[in-house]
């Protein structure tokens, strides 16, 4: 390899793909007459899919040897898949991108322009998105809170396609932290980026098995891995409550002798400890997500289980 070339490794979670296998390898392979002076690598990760993906990738595997394919033991999700293909890349850089093609991988020619201009994260960012009035309206608010309560600065139309360095790529392997989001973890980190804003397309073949399930636990992880937000509501919630029920309880005694208000009956009292016992239910559940992720971390347990590897 002469002083010129460099090595780009892509990595690419799978789950239930194998309709859009046929089509995403080929695009992928095309990049080498795209980008010039580069060699490619190609990691596969497959997150517990049930249907062909996996025998699918390792037919492709036995025509191109620039093919590994990573097998889990189980689905872990998304991110997690992520990060097991971060561990095996050996490029100088790494980029990452969804098996759907809703991103189009020609884009790496630019990215990788920005690289070697000396930007260590180069993010496609979503300046508009072909997909539904109700999947636009969630993405939106989810990265309009991550902006504003999270992390500063956030595109607005969120990002999981990117190129990074091998600096980062080192980083995020060594920090293994479970139950976080893989894309802002990487922004977090902070080194020079640059974005690139583009359309997602809509997805042409399969079903998205990005369930609201998902979304909500993705939602979850990215408050508490990367705010304080929510247990600052929560004190403030509990200060308002207090001077609140406070100034209730001044008011009813100054009426009461006044004689211009009656004592309240039953239903006021029911009502208010009814109240008061939902906001306590609430910051009890905040509290309890914050509780559960240290008790995973203490535990070690590893953020997936590679059953293969076939390099």
């Amino acid at each position: 390899m002469s002083i010129d070339r460099i090595k780009l490794s892509i990595v690419v979670p799978v789950y239930y793909n194998e309709l859009n296998i046929p089509h995403t390898i080929p695009r992928l392979q095309n990049l080498e007459n795209i980008i010039t002076n580069c060699d490619f690598e190609f990691v596969f990760v497959d997150d517990g899919s049930k249907d062909n993906s996996f025998s699918m990738l390792m037919e492709a595997k036995q025509q191109d040897p620039r093919i590994k394919v990573i097998k889990l033991s189980r689905n872990f999700g998304s991110m997690s898949a992520i990060q097991a293909g971060l561990r095996y890349t050996t490029g100088d850089c790494v980029g990452i991108i969804a098996a759907d093609l809703q991103d189009p991988p020609e884009m790496f020619k630019e990215m990788i322009e920005h690289w070697k201009l000396g930007k260590k994260i180069v993010l496609a960012t979503r300046e508009d998105r072909e997909e539904s009035f109700s999947q636009k309206m969630f993405s939106n608010t989810y990265y309009y809170l991550l902006e504003k309560f999270a992390l500063k600065g956030y595109p607005k139309g969120g990002f999981d396609f990117l190129l990074i360095d091998r600096q980062v790529v080192n980083e995020v392997v060594h920090i293994q932290e479970k139950n976080t989001n893989i894309m802002s973890l990487i922004y977090w980190l902070g080194h020079d980026q640059v974005q690139i804003p583009y359309v997602r397309q809509e997805r042409k073949l399969g079903k998205s098995r990005w369930t609201l399930s998902k979304k909500i636990k993705l939602f979850i992880d990215s408050f508490v891995s990367f705010s304080y937000s929510p247990i600052r509501f929560m004190s403030f919630i509990g200060v308002i409550t207090a001077i609140l029920s406070f100034l209730y309880g001044v008011f009813v005694i100054i009426g009461t002798l006044s004689g211009f208000i009656e004592l309240q009956g039953w239903t006021t009292i029911i009502a208010l400890i009814t109240f008061l016992l939902g906001i306590i239910m609430i910051m009890l559940g905040i509290i309890g997500e914050y509780l559960w992720r240290i008790l995973d971390e203490s535990r070690e347990r590893p953020s997936y289980v590679v059953d293969q590897t076939f390099e």
